[in-house]
């Protein structure tokens, strides 16, 4: 896959984080260590409209690819996309690229990721983003409502095996794309060839659905491992998202006593940072800024590490 032409340099690379998994990346900037995480169906390039401005700030911008996503590794079985797993990844990462802590963003199961690592892996959460991902208990609550339940049909018609991985790739993964459907502007065609060629890895309709798989098997464990995020907090929601209820999207202050605030995008969608990315990129800059004015930029290695041209096998 090639990179998109950017005014921005950037270095693409794969990071070995532990248990066999390597995480394709795309790395830009100098400067502090921001973390974007993807969510579903995406991949790095949900991030193209924040990583050069971010760069541009004066931050070391790093977009993984989720494991099972792209051009990471794909491991088998279900238990291997539960989130504790995905957090350990994200603590490698932020190890891998030389850092001791990073500035973390997650959007929509990418923000599940990111609300795991924090109450996992603390110590290397320097300040955290979520956007239009609800707090584990907070979803967990509004799965007891009808409405909320029906909006997230899709995570319990994902449950068997064969089935939505046949569905998914129907009419040239029709369901993916209109998953996709509210973004605004709506994806170019050029942008969703993007995530075709994303989407079509092999292996990848299956680890990309595990995560709802385990998601709702190990739901139980999931809540009994939630901890208090004392790491200081901003979730962005757009207030038009088909799949989650706008009160999904303040937690609780017992759950996130680090919550600085909520900020509300009236006329954004699931899609966020897509549907307002300026304004998204300076919610980020302002937030995030605290972490160059203290000095707090992350330790980089001597020397970059090289680009892969080839996929890892998994």
């Amino acid at each position: 896959m090639t990179l998109p032409k950017a005014d921005t340099e950037l270095r693409e690379g794969y990071a070995e984080v532990g248990e066999g998994i390597r995480l394709h990346y795309v790395e830009a900037g100098e400067g502090p260590l921001i973390v974007l995480l993807h969510g579903f169906p995406e991949f790095w390039f949900s991030w193209r409209l924040q990583i050069a401005p971010l760069a541009k700030a004066g931050f070391r911008v790093v977009a993984p690819d989720l494991r099972g996503y792209n051009l990471s590794t794909r491991p088998h079985g279900i238990e291997a996309y539960g989130a504790d797993r995905v957090a350990d990844d994200i603590r490698g990462l932020i190890r891998e690229r030389g850092a001791e802590k990073a500035l973390l963003v997650g959007h929509d199961f990418g923000g599940t990721v990111a609300w795991a690592t924090a109450m996992a892996h603390p110590e290397v959460v320097d300040r955290l983003v979520i956007m239009n991902a609800a707090h584990p208990r907070k979803l967990n609550e509004g799965l007891k409502h009808p409405n909320q339940l029906r909006k997230l049909w899709y995570f319990f018609y994902f449950q068997p095996p064969g089935v939505p991985e046949r569905t998914v790739r129907a009419r040239n993964w029709r369901f993916f794309r209109r998953y996709q459907r509210d973004a605004q502007p709506p994806y170019t065609p050029e942008e969703t060839e993007r995530y075709v060629e994303s989407w079509s890895q092999p292996g990848a309709a299956t680890a990309i659905i595990n995560y709802y798989r385990a998601a709702v098997r190990q739901s139980k464990q999931a809540q009994a491992q939630l901890r208090p995020i004392s790491t200081p907090t901003l979730v962005i929601w757009g207030q038009r998202d088909r799949y989650l209820g706008p009160e999904l999207a303040e937690p609780s202050r017992e759950d996130v006593p680090g919550l600085d605030r909520v900020e509300r995008l009236d006329k954004a969608s699931h899609w966020v940072h897509h549907d307002e990315s300026e304004r998204v990129t300076q919610l980020l800059t302002d937030f995030f800024a605290p972490a160059k004015a203290g000095g707090a930029a992350p330790k980089r290695e001597p020397e970059r590490q090289p680009v892969h041209s080839e996929p890892p096998s998994g």
